[in-house]
């Protein structure tokens, strides 16, 4: 799930904004072209880049009707004749001196046109003209003037419908993100010392840092996850050092009598950079050039009032850390760690789950692939516990709970990259399904890419943890040339961290606003970044997810700074149910009805039966992110969503209900397999076509996008041997064929996505392939097939 996205605003009154869906609005922009501009934001040469008027729509103004007052101008000259006033009008437009003048006023030459033509319009069309400029126009028609003489009326006109050329340059000098450093002037007041942990996972980095966080008599800890904060939250009372919990949805106070404790363990995104503390943590520092979060490392690193700043994370980050903080004047102290236990990348692949271990765990980077792989686990008379992404964190601790506990028959772990950071788990294997996942590039566009090495050292470096019953760590693959690739991976030096995330600060949205008021939230958003500056440590995080909000709620009556709160809700814009609950919950608040316990009751439809198939499991989940919602609002509306004890009591009572679903989620399947195949495509479908990648590595990307074929008939299919068989044969023909199978297994995956294919007809389609490749069909023989095909239907056209 999307953290939130930036922190609270709260903007004036005057920055209103045209609720109307499809109004005037000033400079509407393109949703398409302000996409490309987050990639451009920036410069590091200190010059103001011209702005990208693609973005700019003008507003229409309505010519002059007949109801209007005298026209003065015809009672002083004559009536116009608007035939010689159309040749002077175009005469005034094709004339070179008038585009220079423009473009010094601002105007390129998409502008120039737009405001022409509507310059023209309104003067053809109104029925009178102010006074001044008829008298212009007579005089240019009588040859009295010259048609240069309009340019002053044209250039007012234009600034009518571009509002934002008169403010230009303000909002340039708004939108200069050049100095960050300067936006947090209490922590510019002190001298903090930083102090940077660096290295690899299970180094013990983090360790010494909270160390020194529990002994300070103040702190704050800053995490990239609930899961981290609570540990830490856990670990500091059980430590008896008093540790308040804040996360986006509660906060929970160490003192009965809710008074701040001195120490507070927080994601870090809630972080306050006011609130002055002795020591403070900031976990993950590498995250800082996350494209949609890493403003939030960024601020908390040049904004946390400490007196130390503890720093941990990958060495990768030593350089860029080392210069923001040149920036600040202040210095840093790097201390390296080395890996507690060893890890070894063996030389051979697992080949078949038949070779599993107690204490493996199998990596892979979809839903499609645990649901496949736990289903054969348990054909095979094992247990196997899963952990993935939008499990709730409950969920989550449970099955790592489950996986870790000698006692318990579970030895098997199935989990998506989830587990990078966040849980402790006693892990002898890591063994990679793939090796490319689904990623978002630095243009908020989705690709399938070979992980990185930093992502890959992450995932590996979870084996052989520290204290386990494991003293040494093992990585490998499940297929063998996923393994050669894996051992290349490993073997790279991580690339450094070079650029840290921004985002306006909400001063700088406010002002914007006060200069910008009818226009819409999302195109406030878009003018900013396409004029914002930032310098070569930095650039502008996307902003993709609370465009998408803004866009989606702008037809409700919302207040600008309600409506602000909304778009930074953390939500996953794929979940149509959760979208649809944002929504509602925006419509009501409009009308000031206080969204109450047993309205969420009656919208979830709650109490809720555990699941009988993994589509009822999905949708469980969905209805977990929909409360995690109300409670993150009631943070923050505490008045109109007033029933937070109560929802957050019938969500630990869902969580536990999820557990056991995925408990049970075989048998979900198996479920799932005996209503409908096409259901469960629909269940288990990606988020991301198999689109392009970055690497060289079509052979690899051949490899996945067969697999996830495999995964989707897998699901469905019968267990046993017959199963192993038709994946063999399969894999083996697929590879036999080439760049063939990967837009063959790519459009069979779009296809039972859209459902127009099912497993049945997939696996029928394989079926007659097969026996058409062997039997030569599409060798020497098939342009003699072809001919023959075409040529029948040329008959029956005839």
């Amino acid at each position: 799930m999307r953290r939130c996205a930036w922190p609270l605003l709260w903007l004036p009154a005057r920055a209103g904004l045209v609720l109307r869906h499809g109004g005037a609005a000033a400079a509407r922009l393109r949703p398409a072209a302000a996409a490309s501009s987050f990639s451009s934001a920036g410069g590091g040469d200190g010059s103001s880049r011209a702005p990208d008027t693609s973005l700019f729509v003008p507003v229409p103004l309505k010519p002059v009707g007949d109801g209007a007052e005298e026209d003065v101008g015809a009672e002083l000259t004559r009536p116009l004749d608007k035939g010689e006033v159309l040749k002077n009008l175009n005469k005034f437009y094709k004339r070179k001196e008038i585009q220079r003048l423009g473009a010094e006023n601002g105007l390129d030459a998409r502008l120039f046109h737009q405001a022409f033509i509507s310059f023209r319009k309104y003067i053809m069309e109104s029925s009178s003209v102010s006074a001044d400029l008829h008298i212009i126009l007579n005089d240019i028609c009588c040859d009295a003037g010259h048609v240069d003489d309009l340019f002053p009326f044209f250039l007012r006109h234009a600034k009518q419908i571009f509002p934002m050329l008169d403010c230009m340059d303000d909002l340039r000098k708004i939108s200069d993100l050049r100095l960050p450093p300067n936006w947090y002037p209490d922590a510019r007041a002190i001298q903090r010392k930083i102090i940077f942990h660096a290295g690899p996972t299970n180094s013990g980095k983090t360790y010494h840092a909270i160390q020194r966080f529990l002994s300070a008599k103040s702190g704050i800890y800053c995490g990239p996850l609930k899961l981290l904060a609570h540990e830490i939250f856990q670990k500091s009372n059980n430590a008896n050092v008093p540790c308040d919990l804040v996360t986006g949805e509660e906060r929970v106070y160490a003192n009965e009598d809710a008074r701040q404790a001195p120490h507070i363990a927080c994601t870090i995104e809630m972080c306050s950079t006011n609130t002055p503390y002795e020591v403070a943590v900031i976990d993950e520092i590498q995250m800082i050039r996350d494209p949609a979060r890493g403003w939030a490392w960024t601020r908390a690193l040049l904004g946390l009032c400490a007196e130390e700043i503890h720093v941990c994370g990958e060495a990768a980050a030593i350089d860029l850390v080392t210069e923001l903080m040149y920036t600040t004047g202040e210095e840093v102290e790097v201390r390296n760690y080395e890996r507690l236990t060893p890890l070894t990348v063996l030389d051979y692949p697992l080949e078949s789950l038949d070779n599993l271990r107690p204490g493996d765990c199998i990596v892979c980077f979809s839903k499609n692939d645990i649901y496949s792989i736990s289903r054969q686990i348990e054909a095979r008379g094992l247990e196997c516990a899963v952990i993935y992404g939008s499990l709730p964190p409950g969920t989550k601790l449970e099955q790592a709970k489950k996986f870790n506990d000698p006692d318990d028959p579970c030895k098997i772990l199935v989990a998506t990259d989830a587990i990078g950071m966040g849980l402790n788990l006693c892990i002898r294997r890591i063994i990679f399904n793939s090796i490319v996942k689904p990623t978002i590039n630095e243009k908020g566009e989705k690709e399938i890419d070979s992980i990185t090495t930093s992502q890959a050292l992450q995932i590996a470096g979870r084996a052989g943890r520290y204290g386990s019953s494991f003293k040494q760590g093992e990585v490998t693959t499940m297929h063998h040339d996923d393994l050669i690739q894996l051992k290349e991976i490993l073997s790279e030096p991580v690339r450094p961290v070079k650029a840290a995330g921004l985002h306006p600060t909400p001063e700088q949205i406010e002002m914007f606003a006060y200069h910008l008021p009818d226009a819409t939230l999302s195109n406030l958003i878009d003018i900013f970044v396409s004029l914002s500056q930032v310098d070569g440590l930095y650039f502008v995080c996307n902003i993709d997810d609370f465009k998408f909000l803004a866009d989606m709620i702008q037809h409700i009556p919302l207040n600008l700074r309600s409506r602000y709160v909304f778009c930074t809700a953390p939500l996953n814009r794929k979940e149509p149910f959760v979208c649809t609950t944002l929504l509602k919950f925006a419509r009501q608040f409009s009308r000031n009805e206080p969204l109450t316990f047993d309205w969420l009751c009656q919208h979830t439809k709650w109490p809720l039966a555990a699941p009988k198939n993994i589509k009822e499991l999905v949708h469980l989940e969905a209805v977990h992110d929909v409360f995690d919602l109300y409670l993150w609002l009631s943070y923050r509306f505490m008045d109109m969503f007033p029933d937070a004890v109560l929802v957050r009591d019938i969500q630990k009572k869902l969580d536990d209900i999820i557990q056991v679903g995925v408990s049970n989620i075989t048998k979900l399947i198996r479920a799932s397999q005996s209503a409908a195949a096409p259901g469960i495509a629909e269940v288990v479908s990606e988020d991301f076509p198999l689109s392009r990648t970055k690497r060289d590595t079509r052979a690899v990307s051949d490899r996945h996008s067969a697999r996830s074929t495999e995964a989707l008939s897998i699901a469905v299919d019968v267990p046993g041997e017959r199963r192993a068989k038709n994946l063999k044969a399969y894999r083996s023909s697929t590879r036999q064929e080439g760049l063939k199978s990967y837009g063959r297994g790519s459009l069979a995956n779009r296809l039972l996505r859209e459902g127009l294919l099912t497993q049945e007809m997939l696996r029928q389609l394989e079926s007659e392939w097969q026996d058409q490749h062997r039997n030569g069909r599409y060798g020497i023989g098939s342009k003699r097939d072809d001919q023959n095909s075409s040529k029948e239907m040329e008959k029956e056209k005839k």
